[in-house]
């Protein structure tokens, strides 16, 4: 629909389309700010307080995003406090982790690194919102900066842009990681997607283009015929994590997605695998921990012990940048059962080289 249409149909376009900032006064969220965000029937809320992470989205009318126990919080003590740091992780849409240490806390050479790392509870600077015309296509833009720094230590910086078009039920995150220090950094970047209830449930179809499923452990390894399905919710039952080796394009373009044909909706996240070389799918049946993370990095999530053992910690060079591009798309109609064709077709690809 063209700009002159469209108009001619609402009062103002925030009847269909809008980003207000917010500030949360109660509970563990409290002072915490963010901003809502509404396209339609896709809604969603970024957290500027928090890393400009996704909490909730809702896609005609539907939850689609996985929240932990202790609910919708900001800043607090667990945050960086090693395994502590569960009690601060509520999931979301999106948390990200990061960026000297994904996945388990650990002690190197005498140094704690935190759970899933300190990025992702790092208030941002510079942010600004936006929402205008470009040409025809009404856009909503939302940008800030993230800094991971220590006296003597790194100086790393996380600079996100968030957009979302009118029409188009698609949010794109880019990013750009910097070092803006004076010796190489390990950089460690993990997007922790989490989905939930009710979108996520027993008639819900995990469809990954892997061409190899590998078991994290043997509570992983005991599940691993049914990673692709959701069984109902089970009274204390383990957590399973499994590393995909995935098919993509000969650009190295892939995707996971998650499609509930009762529902009449999915969703598609899109990335490049030469950006982001792993892929961790968590799956937890346990009731009350009902939820799928879908999980692409640059490192695996064996975690930082890992690859200074196998000498494979990635890095990254003084000023030197990097970009990370994901693209959430959430799907209808037809799109459910293009979304299996095109899993097919990456292996079907993969498989002819």
């Amino acid at each position: 629909m063209d700009k002159k249409t469209l108009l001619s149909f609402v009062g103002s376009i925030q009847q269909v389309m809008h980003v207000r900032p917010v500030t949360y006064e109660e509970g563990r969220s409290r002072g915490m700010k963010a901003y809502e965000v509404k396209n339609g029937p896709l809604q969603f809320t970024v957290l500027a307080d928090k890393c400009l992470d996704i909490a909730d989205v809702s896609f005609l009318g539907h939850n689609i995003n996985f929240l932990s126990k202790p609910g919708l919080m900001g800043r607090n003590h667990f945050d960086t406090n090693g395994s502590e740091a569960q009690r601060s992780i509520m999931g979301g849409m999106l948390f990200t982790c990061g960026l000297e240490n994904i996945c388990a806390p650990c002690n190197i050479d005498g140094k704690d690194y935190p759970m899933h790392g300190r990025i992702r509870t790092t208030p941002a600077d510079h942010v600004c919102a936006d929402a205008c015309w470009e040409g025809d296509q009404y856009t909503i833009t939302l940008s800030g900066e993230m800094r991971e720094a220590e006296l003597f230590g790194e100086n790393l910086v996380l600079r996100r842009k968030i957009t979302t078009a009118y029409g188009q039920n698609r949010i794109c995150i880019e990013d750009e990681i910097t070092n803006e220090g004076f010796r190489p950094e390990p950089m460690m970047l993990l997007y922790h997607m989490n989905v939930g209830y009710p979108f996520l449930c027993e008639d819900s179809e995990i469809i990954i283009p892997t061409r190899k499923v590998t078991p994290r452990d043997e509570t992983a390894a005991a599940h691993i015929e049914n990673w692709n399905k959701m069984e109902p919710p089970k009274d204390n039952e383990p957590e399973s994590v499994f590393l995909h080796d995935m098919a993509a394009d000969q650009e190295g373009n892939t995707f996971a997605a998650i499609v509930n044909s009762v529902l009449g909706i999915g969703l598609k996240i899109e990335y490049n695998c030469k950006e982001l070389p792993y892929f961790m799918q968590w799956k937890s049946i346990a009731s009350g921990d009902y939820v799928v993370g879908l999980e692409p990095a640059n490192s695996s999530v064996y975690g930082k012990p890992y690859h200074k053992k196998e000498n494979s910690l990635h890095m990254i060079e003084p000023f030197a940048t990097e970009k990370k591009r994901i693209v959430l798309t959430f799907l209808t109609g037809d799109k459910l059962r293009q979304v299996k064709e095109d899993k097919e077709s990456l292996r079907n690809c993969n498989d002819a080289k």
